[in-house]
């Protein structure tokens, strides 16, 4: 049976808009995350079922695990680079950004931009494989219009920048991450520091914020699972517009798990915008009298989402919302279904699965420290744990770092460098450029 056209809840007799009809939507691309490539790995997921994190991590509670070796089972076949490259997973919405006259408008999508880049790690209990220093990873999505670099630019501390450019000079996405993890007796805290900064070239705006904190529970006993918590405040520097984001944490009995919340304020201080939804499924605009009325009457509902003419369902259920909708609201942002065996494909999207891909002919086009080409990575997905491989990149590594310690030299990094932040004036890690020139003569021989 063909699927019926899908009309937003509350507005069935209006086209989608936003902020007062400044913009309209017509399209259920606009709200989805585009998602293309294989639906599956070469291999399924490896088994935990023999291992025990609580027998690797009862020394550790308060610690911070960067320095802690973990067995190699309990990783993703992906190194933390390749993560990183999934904030790109929703550019659609950056585009939508740029298309956007009014600045109040940009924000709304802007900070739902934001909210969609920690989607993908629902359910991603595995960690990534620490990047080797001066490990990279590019990504060029032509369909997209974007390409993206990013370089493990200090070990310890661990930290990986990024960035990424419009093929059409429409915005720059860039910053740097130092993950601090800590184990607390029960569970794992990352906190995600470094600051993301997003540029929007035609209207000369620039957005910077930090992500939430991600916990992982359940460690010692149970199914693990993941929430984010934590305040994400989003600033325009050019209007003074900002939006604060509050990620709840899970809270008593559950009730608030997953739900994220905020405002948007223009330079006045006045509130503008209420955004309402879930981290995990969708974020909504709504007018802030609204948002208090329908508070005081209690007429939010939630409804089952129909998929759009067309939409593939994979065989599996329509979309069902968790989120009570406000009458009058705007949807911004809805994920996608995953693909239907994901949870034996490490609980990956469809865009993740395609992000260690070595087509024919790439090899000699990428970087030589291309994760990609990192062959513990590429062995565990293809079923194998790769012990031997993983410890002989690991000494490479210390070895390395010995013999410049001995010698007294610093390491160099290719791509990056660092400086300010020209909005912030923090202390960043900038891009250098030329990457794409594909002269990759002085890179290093991590592999």
């Amino acid at each position: 049976m063909e699927a019926e056209p899908w009309i937003l809840p509350e507005q069935d007799e209006l086209s989608m808009t936003l902020h007062n009809s400044a913009v309209t939507m017509n399209s259920e691309e606009e709200f989805y995350d585009a998602e293309t490539g294989p639906k599956t790995l070469p291999a399924p997921m490896i088994s935990r079922s023999d291992y025990s994190v609580w027998g690797i991590l009862k020394k550790c509670v308060g610690m911070d695990l960067s320095k802690i070796t973990m067995p190699i089972v309990f990783n993703e076949p992906l190194s933390f680079l390749q993560r990183m490259s999934e904030y790109m997973q929703h550019t659609h919405l950056i585009h939508k950004a740029c298309t956007l006259s009014d600045s109040i408008d940009r924000m709304q999508v802007v900070a739902a931009f934001a909210v969609s880049s920690v989607a993908s790690q629902l359910d991603r209990t595995g960690k990534p494989f620490n990047p080797l220093l001066g490990e990279t990873y590019e990504l060029t999505r032509e369909d997209e219009g974007y390409r993206f670099i990013t370089e493990q630019v200090s070990h310890h501390p661990p930290i990986s920048a990024f960035h990424a450019q419009s093929l059409k000079q429409e915005f720059e996405f860039h910053g740097s991450i130092h993950p601090k993890l800590k184990f607390w007796g029960k569970s794992v805290e990352a906190e995600p520091k470094g600051t993301m900064t997003l540029e929007l070239l035609k209207h000369k705006e620039a957005y910077t914020w930090t992500n939430p904190f991600c916990c992982v529970h359940n460690i010692i006993m149970g199914k693990l699972w993941i929430e984010q918590y934590g305040t994400v405040e989003i600033e325009n520097h050019h209007t003074g517009d900002r939006c604060v984001l509050n990620f709840k944490p899970c809270g008593l009995f559950g009730k608030e798990l997953h739900k994220v919340e905020g405002h948007i304020q223009d330079k006045s201080k006045k509130k503008r915008r209420v955004l309402y939804g879930k981290w995990t499924e969708c974020m909504y605009s709504v007018d802030p009298k609204m948002y208090e009325a329908s508070k005081n009457k209690g007429d939010a509902k939630i409804k089952t989402q129909q998929q759009c003419a067309g939409e593939e369902t994979e065989g599996g259920p329509e979309v069902q919302e968790t989120v009570a909708v406000i009458p009058g609201s705007a949807l911004l942002w809805r994920i996608a279904p995953r693909p239907p065996d994901s949870e034996q494909m490490y609980n990956f999207t469809r865009f993740t699965m395609t992000l260690n891909e070595l087509e024919p002919g790439m090899e000699r086009l990428l970087a030589p420290t291309d994760c990609r080409l990192r062959p513990d990575i590429r062995a565990m997905e293809n079923g194998d744990l790769a012990h031997v491989e993983k410890d002989r990149l690991e000494e490479k590594q210390r070895v390395g770092r010995k013999e410049r310690s001995n010698a007294e030299e610093e390491w160099l990094t290719r791509w990056f460098q660092l400086g300010s932040n020209h909005h912030t004036g923090a202390q960043d890690w900038l891009y250098k450029g030329k990457y794409f020139d594909r002269n990759y003569t002085n890179c290093p021989n991590i592999y």
